[in-house]
């Protein structure tokens, strides 16, 4: 007989929720929520109906042939006992690196107690990209990412925050394959002059039609369900030209998170960005208008093999007014995504500085002018 298990995790902080009999709830023995049942049936069944919807609208605007092709992915051998692994109790990540390098803290959700495991499974990457930034440069990185920013609260700049910073690979999916098909536009083009006592702008409408085709290699997508994907969206693009066949020796020293989402997972996501690729090269080719709009698209992909890496990504994750904020850095080039708050006391402080400043103003030109 078929048995489904369903594992909860915690809306607040993804850690995994229990029943409490006592209560009549599930409860989160990490950050101390709860939720009645019918709450986290209501919120995964909305989930459920979500990821259908979009599953939907992404077979409807794009179709292919085969499956991606995972047939040359491989199984760790022997350098699986050189290898050991971490696990996060309060988000679930799970972190591999080589048996030198100790870990502290999640970089994911700043969990300071992160266990020890026994490294077990999963494929083995067929690429990695070393850091090229050292934590110094990291961390110059970010400093420049926060200069300027005056209403930045303090413990963002304070340099025992900063240094907090872990570097960690990132698991990817790599697609190759070509894509076919056509976009059709709406355009315009615009021109005004003047006629006697008269303004005259003449807009001429115009659909466009462009189709081709294009090949792609290594389309990156993110295999790690922790990392959110606009941030690594964000923190692209990597150089290619650094790629090399992964070796244990370029993990010392680092965390690499184990992917945990699979490429069937991933396909959706993968067949957008291949998609788009073509999409982005058609749109490139129509010039001369005053405005562009696509009307309707038809793409056919042809799926070929699915490499896996790990990139090299810097990642500081701290918490302010009980808010988590993760900032990610390109390990490789630098770039640096991530949101930041504003300080109300020193935003409200200045303005009731100016308020105080305008009314002294005010009251000295009264008097000059009484």
């Amino acid at each position: 007989m078929a048995t489904q298990i369903t594992n909860y995790q915690c809306p607040s902080c993804t850690g995994p929720l229990h029943y409490a009999g006592d209560s009549g709830n599930l409860e989160c023995e990490f950050c101390g929520s709860a939720y009645s049942v019918e709450e986290i049936e209501a919120i995964y069944s909305a989930k459920d109906q979500a990821a259908a919807e979009a599953k939907t609208e992404a077979d409807e605007a794009i179709s292919g042939g085969e499956s991606w092709d995972s047939s040359g992915l491989n199984e760790w051998g022997e350098e699986a006992n050189g290898m050991k692994s971490y696990n996060c109790p309060s988000c679930g990540a799970e972190l591999i690196c080589d048996e030198t390098t100790a870990a502290t803290t999640c970089p994911y959700c700043g969990n300071p107690n992160i266990v020890p495991g026994q490294f077990s499974g999963a494929l083995k990457p067929d690429f990695v990209i070393p850091f090229n930034l050292d934590k110094d440069a990291a961390v110059a990185a970010l400093k420049k990412h926060y200069k300027g920013k005056f209403f930045l609260p303090k413990v963002f700049a304070s340099q025992n925050q900063i240094k907090k910073i872990q570097g960690v690979y990132v698991p990817f999916w790599l697609y190759d394959g070509s894509a076919e098909g056509s976009v059709a536009y709406k355009a315009s083009r615009s021109k005004t002059y003047v006629q006697g006592d008269y303004e005259i702008t003449e807009v001429d409408h115009f659909v466009v039609d462009r189709e081709g085709s294009i090949s792609f290699e290594k389309v990156p997508v993110d295999a790690s369900s922790k990392m959110p994907d606009d941030y690594m969206d964000s923190v692209e693009p990597f150089d290619y030209e650094g790629l090399k066949a992964f070796s244990n020796a370029y993990l010392a020293g680092y965390l690499a998170d184990k992917y945990d989402v699979t490429i069937e997972e991933s396909q959706e996501r993968a067949d957008k960005r291949c998609a788009q690729t073509l999409k982005d090269s058609l749109r490139n080719t129509v010039m001369g208008y005053s405005t562009v709009s696509e009307i309707s698209s038809n793409i056919q992909l042809q799926r070929g093999k699915v490499h896996y890496a790990l990139l090299p990504v810097w990642l500081l994750n701290t918490k302010w007014q009980n808010k988590d904020y993760l900032f990610a850095i390109n390990g490789q080039t630098g770039k640096t995504v991530g949101d930041l708050p504003v300080d109300k006391g020193k935003y409200w402080g200045m303005f009731a500085g100016l308020s105080v400043g305008l009314t002294i103003i005010s009251a000295l030109l009264i008097n000059l002018f009484a």
